[in-house]
Parts: structure tokens; sequence; C-alpha cells
């Protein structure tokens, strides 16, 4: 493996905080000596093709700027290539950085890591569906959740956790209960009508709310939180709850950990690291440990 560091940038993360961040972390690196390899894609495939380029060359590690969705873009090749990853989040939500404490807003701290962090082993999610296999490092959305993420994306203010926010109340008007179907480590499938299924390898989706609360991203298992059928009024309760991760011991909430999980319900939509991942049936598993990100704190042994 190499000595430079590469970095794969994505400058629209963010609204396009992204570029900002590219730049501050390149600059600080390269203040402190390294070697740096800059890459920047244009879109969702040209940061793709950018990043199998980038590991060829076997840096000592992998810098990506962007949010959650960047780096679950590249997931297929970072995981085959073995590199370190250091991510300096600039995404919307950027909820893979708070469940392993990286910098947040401050891209210098966070490409830090690069040259003093310590690896670290977490999981990576897998969803099948019949778009084909899609990973993801924190929580992959069913129903109603789902709904709400795909409501963020099409809004264009306000900014951050808030535009999830109001996606979510747009979302509750239009409210309705799902008949899904569920299926876990291969028990029979059951019938689960509800409002939503969330299944995390870490807590928490649209930038900070711990719908899977207490999730470990290194313990090799999922959090399967599922949502009974409820009314607006009822849902709306739940939220102060959820929001406060208090939610898991409410009757009207089911939680339980898994290997995997297969849904399915008519009109289902599948999110993950707040992108759109596949239609209809969906099996969700993990692959323990298949990733390596760089942390906060000495490297040890």
């Amino acid at each position: 493996m190499g000595e430079h560091i590469a970095v794969l940038a994505n400058p629209a993360s963010g609204k396009g905080r992204g570029r900002g961040a590219a730049a501050a972390a390149v600059a600080h690196l390269r203040a402190q000596g390294a070697e740096v390899r800059v890459f920047e894609g244009g879109s969702a495939a040209d940061t793709a093709r950018l990043a199998a380029v980038a590991l060829a060359e076997q840096p000592r590690s992998l810098v990506v700027v962007g949010g959650d969705g960047t780096l679950s873009g590249v997931l297929e090749a970072v995981c085959a290539a073995s590199v370190p990853v250091v991510l300096v989040p600039s995404g919307t939500g950027d909820d893979l950085a708070r469940a392993l404490e990286l910098p947040r807003g401050d891209a210098a701290a966070a490409a830090e890591l690069a040259l003093s962090g310590r690896p670290r082993a977490v999981d990576v999610g897998e969803i099948r569906t019949a778009a084909g296999i899609r990973l993801f490092l924190t929580i992959a959305a069913l129903g109603f959740d789902a709904k709400v993420s795909d409501r963020t994306n099409r809004l264009r203010w306000p900014h951050g956790a808030l535009r999830y926010h109001l996606a979510l109340l747009i979302e509750l008007v239009r409210l309705r209960q799902m008949d899904f179907t569920i299926a876990v480590d291969g028990a029979p499938a059951a019938p689960a009508p509800g409002t939503l299924i969330a299944v995390g390898s870490t807590s928490s989706y649209g930038g900070g709310m711990p719908v899977c609360a207490g999730a470990l991203p290194d313990d090799g298992l999922l959090d399967v939180v599922q949502v009974a059928p409820l009314s607006r009024l009822r849902l709306l309760r739940l939220f102060p709850l959820l929001l406060r991760g208090r939610h898991l011991s409410r009757p009207e909430v089911m939680h339980r950990r898994a290997r995997t999980v297969t849904v399915t319900a008519a009109g289902l939509v599948a999110y993950a690291d707040g992108e759109r991942v596949g239609e209809g049936e969906c099996t969700i598993s993990v692959r323990h440990a298949a990733l390596t990100m760089m942390v906060a704190g000495e490297e040890t042994g």
C-alpha cells in the first residue's frame, strides 16, 4: 500500500457544502506534509468510477468528502480494496458521523483522522431488491419513514435536520397504514401491518433521529424497529419520544435484533443512507466488520 492519501470529493453534497469541505480537508493534509491525490466526481456514477481509480493506486487511506449517501455509493469498491476510510461529513444528515463520533462541521479535524486516527472495523448493511444489491451504513427505511426521506430529497428548503422535520409533517397528512409481511432470521413470514419498519446498523437517520436507539455499528446485528398502525395524533405523540430515543418501550413499537430481515408490502419503497435503493420485496442482511473506518483516538497494537 502506498504512502499517499486519496481524497474523493462530492462537491454537490450538503447542497454545495462539499466543495468547501474538500478544499479545507486537502489544505490541512498538505499542510501536514501528506502527499494528496484528489478525485472529484460530478455525479454518483462519476464518483463511483473515480473511487475505483483512486483505490487502484493503493493509497494508505481514502478520504471521502460527502454525506452518508456518497460513501454508501462506493462501498462495494472500498470494502473489496480493504483500504481504511476517512469520512469528512458534508451531507444533509451525517448520521454515520454521529454514530462514530467523527468531527462534524470541521473538515480539517475530520481529515486529520487520516494521519492520527485509529482503525475501527464496522458492519455494512446489504439490501437486496429487484433493482439489485445496495450496501448501506446507517438505516434502511421502509414505509412512512421512506416516504419522509423521499419528500426530504425533493424539498429545497430548509437545510439540515429541519428539512427532514418539515418532510415528516407533510407526509403525516398523507399517512396510510401499510400491510407489511416480515420474516426474521429464516422464520416463516408473518403479517405485520404498521406505519414503518426501520432496520439499522447505527442508531439515527434524518440528521439525528434515533429510531434504532442503541444500535451498535460493529456488533454484527441489525436493529429492527416496527411501529404498529397509528393515527396521525398518536404518531405526533410518539414523535417527541422518538427524538429522545425513548420510543422503544412503547407498546406500539416492537424492537428486536437480527441478522437477516425480509419485508414485503404493496407499494413498498426502500431507502438507505438517505438514498432510494429499490421497491417491492427487500431482504436486508449484515456483513460483519466489512469496512475499516478511521476514528478518533490513537491507534493501538
